[in-house]
C-alpha cells in the first residue's frame, strides 16, 4: 500500500476533480500516483500536462517512446509503471516475447537500428547519464534530429523521475474502475455518465447561488 493517501474525487479541488473525469474517461481509472500527487493540485496540474507534452507530442513515436519507458522502469524495478506500460507497449505493437526479454535487444534482430539506439540511450542515461559517449552521442545523430533526441531524452527522464517517486512511496499498481467519479443517473448530451458533485463543488453551489 502506498505510503502516502490516495485521493478521492470528493477530495480534490474542482479543477483537480475535472482533470480526474477526463483521465478516467481515457484509462477506466485514475492512476495511484495521480491520486497521491493530486495532494498538491500544482503540481498534478502541470505533471499532467508536461506528461502529454512528452509522449504525444514530436515526431519520435509513442509507440518508440512507450519501449523505451519500459525498458527504463525495468532498470528501475519499479513493478508500479511497468504493470501500466507494459500493457500500453503491447498494445502499440511490441510482442510479449520482445518486452518479456527486453534486456536482451542487442543480441536480437527483431529490433531496428534506431530502436536499439534508442534503447541503449535509455539504459545509459537511467545507468549513469554522465556515460553518454561521444560516439554514443553521433549515433543517436545519424538516426535523429536534435529535437527528436530531446523528445527521447525528455521521456527517459521522466520516467526516471516517475519511477523513483513510484518506488519511495511503494505505490501499488492501479485496478480497473479506480480513482473515477461516481456517475448519477442523469446523462450528458454526449450520452456519458455525469459525475455526482464533490462537496466542495456543492459548498460552492450553495454560497454563490
Amino acid at each position: 500500500m502506498s505510503r502516502i493517501s490516495r485521493l478521492d474525487r470528493s477530495e480534490v479541488p474542482q479543477e483537480t476533480a475535472a482533470l480526474y473525469d477526463k483521465i478516467f474517461a481515457v484509462r477506466g481509472n485514475v492512476p495511484n500516483m495521480f491520486r497521491v500527487m493530486a495532494h498538491r493540485p500544482e503540481i498534478f496540474a502541470t505533471m499532467q500536462a508536461h506528461f502529454a507534452a512528452v509522449l504525444n507530442t514530436g515526431t519520435v513515436s509513442t509507440k518508440l517512446k512507450e519501449l523505451i519507458i519500459v525498458r527504463t522502469s525495468q532498470i528501475n524495478e519499479t513493478p508500479y509503471c511497468l504493470a501500466s506500460h507494459t500493457t500500453l507497449a503491447r498494445k502499440l505493437g511490441w510482442s510479449d516475447d520482445q518486452l518479456t526479454h527486453l534486456a536482451e535487444w542487442p543480441r536480437r534482430d527483431d529490433f531496428t537500428g534506431p530502436e536499439k539506439a534508442a534503447l541503449r540511450l535509455a539504459e545509459t542515461v537511467t545507468r549513469n547519464a554522465n556515460s553518454v559517449s561521444d560516439e554514443q552521442f553521433a549515433e543517436l545523430r545519424g538516426f535523429y534530429s536534435e529535437g527528436e533526441i530531446v523528445e527521447l531524452l525528455c521521456a527517459i527522464g521522466l520516467f526516471n523521475y516517475f519511477n523513483r517517486f513510484n518506488n519511495a512511496l511503494q505505490m501499488q499498481p492501479t485496478k480497473a474502475g479506480e480513482g473515477g467519479c461516481h456517475p448519477i443517473e442523469q446523462k450528458s448530451l454526449a450520452g456519458d455518465p455525469v459525475c455526482a458533485p464533490t462537496e466542495k463543488e456543492r459548498l460552492t453551489e450553495n454560497t454563490t447561488a
